[in-house]
């Protein structure tokens, strides 16, 4: 009885540390695709801020000592700005109606592209904010979203009873920033962007103890059905991470 109780304990250590050795490749793979989206929204984002400034005086002067270009012009003026604002919104949606049938590649591929659309749509900081304090703000965010996304991974606290109020809360907080755009109330804004950081502190903790217990529970599905759920991961971390760093710009850019 001895050596069977030895053989079962041998099988279950070696079973605990393959699901963990399998946990850490997971959620490596996780931040991985997420940091490579934020480094194509930036890139995007930057790379677009080039082409709608001008370093000479136009006709679409800013009154901060900065110039539109015909481009810029037709991005922020025009009423293509609202396919440009919402457009990251329906790709979302049909990212994940359209993730079951998708392979892993062709769902990666619509991340990235994805990430370069949303950079696109927040472009519009370079002409608002000084460079040093979108720098700022982003260092900010990452050491927050960090500490975030480790309490979410380590704690033995049941996080999922936040996960309805937290939707709530952003449905709330995507209507009234909606309505707030005619409104253009600086006030509503301000409210706007102090509940938006609680809220995405919360789902990053949320997201983060989620997508862990989601491997926990998926363990032995095919390697095919984890990649799309990592995928999936990675996107969700990527909002917190990249709402969480707007709504803090709010409060600590510096506008020009």
């Amino acid at each position: 009885m001895q050596d069977y109780n030895s053989i079962r304990t041998a099988g279950t250590a070696t079973r605990s540390a393959a699901v963990d050795e399998g946990l850490r490749e997971y959620m490596n793979k996780v931040y991985g695709l997420m940091a490579v989206g934020m480094l194509v929204t930036a890139g995007a984002a930057w790379g677009m801020s080039g082409l709608t400034l001008s370093a000479e005086p136009t006709q679409y002067a800013l009154g901060n000592g900065k110039f539109l270009t015909e481009i810029g012009a037709s991005l922020y003026l025009s009423p293509l700005k609202w396919v440009v604002m919402f457009a990251p919104l329906v790709m979302v949606f049909a990212f994940g109606a359209a993730l079951n049938r998708l392979s892993v590649q062709g769902a990666t591929t619509l991340f990235y592209a994805f990430a370069a659309v949303m950079g696109v749509s927040i472009s519009w900081i370079f002409v608002s904010y000084t460079s040093f304090s979108i720098i700022q703000t982003f260092l900010v965010t990452a050491i927050a979203f960090a500490g975030l996304s480790l309490y979410g991974y380590t704690t033995k606290r049941d996080l999922s009873g936040m996960g309805t109020f937290l939707m709530m809360g952003l449905i709330g907080l995507i209507v009234a920033s909606i309505v707030n755009i005619f409104l253009k109330s600086s006030a509503m804004q301000f409210a706007i962007s102090g509940i938006g950081v609680l809220i995405f502190a919360g789902l990053t903790a949320f997201d983060t103890q989620n997508i862990k217990n989601t491997y926990l529970q998926l363990a032995n599905s095919d390697r095919d059905f984890l990649g799309k759920s990592a995928i999936m991961g990675a996107l969700q971390l990527y909002l917190d991470f990249l709402n969480l760093f707007m709504f803090l710009l709010q409060f600590m850019g510096n506008r020009d």
